[in-house]
């Protein structure tokens, strides 16, 4: 398992550092090139609502993003190599992860509104907009664009901050022409 770990400050301007990263270190991988832009975009929301979050919570915090490409070899540890993931079919999983964690708190100290929606995945988020956020907008667009873009997602708010897991198979190939049958 290869594996390339970035530290970034809160700051814009280093999102797009850390989708240029994502993209290299995809492009590495095997990733698809039809995949690599929704591997930049997805990167980019999960970084900027983490830029966001720490802005306003913890500017002084890092923001960690760990980019996984689970078919390089792994390495071995002190107790030999790690088993690989397995699916139910038994074919060892070949993804390729990106995983941005933040330290912000998820809910705010003076917010008492609940903003769990039937299926929603469980973050408090308060009504006013945020600084440089757009009116009318809510922070969870920008998750609901990561769900669309991404094959696999995991969204993890916790005490500590919020994991967003995202994750894309290996080897995708470009999709074939459907030809319409008459």
């Amino acid at each position: 398992m290869a594996l390339v770990q970035l530290t970034i400050s809160a700051l814009p301007a280093h999102v797009r550092t850390a989708r240029l990263m994502a993209t290299a270190v995809a492009r590495r991988a095997g990733i698809s090139e039809t995949a690599l832009d929704e591997i930049r975009l997805a990167v980019g929301e999960a970084c900027s609502r983490a830029v966001e979050a720490h802005r306003a919570h913890c500017p002084d915090q890092p923001i960690q993003l760990e980019l996984i490409d689970s078919a390089a070899p792994r390495p071995d540890g002190p107790h030999g190599s790690a088993p690989a993931a397995v699916p139910q079919n038994g074919r060892a999983a070949q993804r390729f992860e990106v995983v941005v964690s933040d330290r912000a708190p998820v809910k705010e100290p003076s917010s008492t509104v609940n903003h769990h929606g039937p299926g929603g995945a469980g973050i408090f988020l308060g009504d006013q907009t945020p600084p440089g956020g757009v009116s009318g907008l809510s922070p969870d667009v920008g998750l609901a664009v990561i769900v669309g873009l991404a094959d696999e997602v995991s969204i993890e708010p916790n005490d500590d901050g919020t994991v967003v897991r995202m994750s894309w198979p290996l080897g995708r190939t470009e999709p074939e022409s459907t030809q319409l049958v008459d």
